[in-house]
């Protein structure tokens, strides 16, 4: 008997990972996927037209960026629930609206105007009960120590160049996030509770508290 049927999560369900660099989302997006037979879905960041743009001027190209990613991650849930479920996601379409974009707003990187019509789409996309939801949100946390250390010794070029001061604001505004989300249910699990890279079996413990964690909420909305 495979792990998802073992633990009787449903051959449909849409899983999403959240947390931020350095927690191993893509990590745990794909022993996920190969745990419970289910395909993955990673952000597709070589064809953004607009990425270089906005590191060459934050303030020209935040607005354009946010909806690009707001209409690619749009469009690829919609996909994903079209074909049927049984998906794992690396990175949520929640992230940029509570994270990202209001942190372009509050840093002056986004205009106030620019900053309400990207709320504005997003609420009319996204938070309504017309889109499908994500069946579970598992989010990835750690102290930031734990995720400075995962960043110097396993972190591109790029973010190891960042300052540390970068990473602080973002783990701290992550968990200002997660702490008041409630789009769909949440499962947090510490990185230092499992070792996937180095204990390919402890993957289990966690599907099954992620089959725990299904049965329960469904029962909660009967």
């Amino acid at each position: 008997m495979n792990l998802r049927m073992k633990y009787d999560i449903p051959a449909n369900a849409v899983i999403t990972i959240a947390g931020t660099v350095g927690v191993g989302k893509s990590t745990m997006t794909n022993a996920l996927a190969k745990a419970l037979n289910f395909r993955t879905s990673f952000e597709k960041v070589d064809s953004n037209p607009y990425l270089d743009k906005f590191y060459g001027d934050f303030d020209r190209w935040s607005f354009h960026l946010q909806i690009y990613f707001l209409a690619e991650r749009f469009k690829e849930q919609k996909r994903i629930f079209e074909y049927g479920g049984g998906f794992i996601q690396d990175r949520s379409i929640y992230e940029d609206t509570g994270i990202f974009a209001k942190m372009h707003y509050e840093k002056g990187t986004m205009s106030a105007v620019d900053y309400e019509t990207y709320k504005s789409l997003f609420d009319a996309m996204v938070m309504t009960p017309y889109f499908p939801h994500p069946d579970l949100l598992i989010y990835l946390e750690g102290s930031i120590d734990d995720i400075l250390d995962r960043i110097r010794l396993r972190g591109r070029p790029m973010e190891q160049q960042t300052p540390v001061e970068y990473w602080q604001e973002m783990h701290e505004r992550y968990e200002n996030w997660i702490n008041t989300f409630n789009a769909c249910p949440v499962l947090r699990l510490n990185i230092n509770d499992y070792d996937i890279v180095g204990d390919h079996d402890s993957v289990e413990p966690i599907i099954e508290r992620i089959g725990s964690f299904i049965r329960q909420t469904q029962l909660l909305k009967k």
